[in-house]
């Protein structure tokens, strides 16, 4: 039986991918469409991902708010979308993605709490705003929530925790937890070299985390603010606008580099990526670990409402490659984590799971993914391990039920003169 199907496979132009998913096959004559942002849709991971799968994948790589846009009301222009947790409402709401069948997730049982019950411990903060797990469960009546169940909103894959870098060349090193501070983004002796992130949905907490820290104002729910709060956060930011003190707002990761690399700022909003690419070009970028508590996120990759057929097959395989090991290791060497971190564990040395995973000193010179050092022999991972970390979180990544009124307030800021 198996001779006449691989046959019949032939006789048909149909291809498979052979050692990844031996019973799903998938024509060649179409692009998997994945649209997102530069932190995952990366050269090297479709290469691969092409080279695993054997089929053509085309990456669409933009700045955050843009590729939410056009997601949200182009659903016919991807297959598959890469971006964070705080979009999963937008996308769900405006019926763009579709629901995903866990039971095709090859490795589901292996991801961890973090994206399951919202936490790596019991002991860990749980952290304000939209944890990952009260939305990637789709409920019998379509909304979603943190009742477990087959169909989910998203494939809990990519996350870490956000804080702000700073260049050690102006900026005096502090203490991990201690010190470190997102008042520092406020603080005048950095007048005029600082960047926030220019995400409304992102950039809006970093900027709260620091007002609050300086000790400007303070909120019932950070996670949740209120009209009246972003109303006067928002004065509070402008007042610092308009006085020179920010360099300016960043939309893509190599632009967070350049500015820090061409010392346009010297401390800024900040992506893991960036911190390590910096130090590979020689700047001792220090990754703060805020006493606060850290912004964290979770990547999410959704299903669009009108991916079918064997296009919805292959979006399916490349889902479970995300999985499958490769891919978390490499993007472990950004400073990322991947949901199934023990499968990654395989394709990483010793030193770089102690490094990047257990928070120990590197016993070697570590490469990043340009194949420069980024960790040198010695220095262990700002902030310390996996679990430290996401034992701190002060708030994720969310869409607060005033959205549109803080949209509205972030576009404000950003043309303040």
């Amino acid at each position: 039986m198996n001779l006449s199907r691989r046959k019949f496979l032939k006789s048909s132009g149909v291809a498979f991918a052979a050692s990844m998913a031996p019973y799903v096959y998938i024509p060649k004559k179409f692009k998997l469409r994945v649209l997102g942002t530069h932190v995952t849709l990366q050269e090297e991971i479709r290469v691969q991902a092409e080279k695993d799968l054997g089929i053509e994948i085309q990456f669409q790589p933009g700045g955050s708010a843009e590729v939410l846009h056009q997601a949200s009301t182009r659903p016919e222009s991807f297959d598959l979308y890469e971006q964070w947790s705080n979009s999963i409402k937008v996308l769900w709401q405006a019926r763009s993605i579709q629901q995903i069948d866990a039971r095709r997730i090859r490795y589901w049982d292996e991801i961890n709490g973090i994206s399951k019950v919202g936490r790596l411990t019991k002991n860990s903060k749980l952290g304000a705003g939209d944890a990952p797990h009260k939305m990637v469960y789709v409920q019998p009546d379509q909304s979603l929530g943190a009742r477990p169940g087959n169909n989910i909103s998203f494939l809990p894959y990519v996350h870490n925790v956000d804080s702000f870098g700073y260049d050690t060349e102006f900026v005096k090193q502090g203490q991990p937890y201690q010190t470190e501070s997102w008042g520092w983004l406020l603080d005048e002796q950095f007048h005029g070299k600082v960047a926030l992130v220019n995400a409304p949905s992102i950039g809006i907490f970093d900027a709260a985390l620091a007002v609050e820290a300086a000790g400007l104002m303070k909120f019932e729910d950070i996670g949740s603010l209120t009209h009246a709060e972003i109303d006067r956060l928002f004065e509070i930011l402008i007042g610092f606008r308009r006085k020179g003190h920010f360099r300016g707002a960043w939309s893509s990761v190599p632009q967070s580099v350049d500015m820090m690399r061409d010392r346009e700022v010297h401390l800024e909003s900040m992506f893991s990526p960036a911190v390590y690419s910096l130090r590979s070009e020689g700047v001792d970028c220090v990754y703060a670990s805020p006493k606060e508590g850290f912004r964290a996120w979770h990547g999410v990759m959704c299903l669009s409402s009108r991916t079918n057929g064997a296009k919805q097959d292959a979006a399916y395989e490349f889902m479970n490659w995300w999985l499958s090991g490769w891919p978390g290791a490499y993007i472990a060497r950004q400073g990322y984590y991947i949901s199934n971190p023990r499968r990654a564990r395989q394709h990483l040395s010793q030193s770089e799971w102690d490094y990047w995973y257990e928070g120990k000193p590197a016993t070697e010179d570590l490469l990043g993914t340009n194949n420069s050092v980024v960790a040198k022999k010695g220095r262990t991972r700002d902030g310390g391990s996996y679990q430290r970390r996401f034992d701190n979180i002060a708030v994720w990544n969310t869409v607060m039920p005033t959205y549109e009124y803080s949209l509205r307030a972030w576009q404000s800021f950003l043309a303040a003169t």
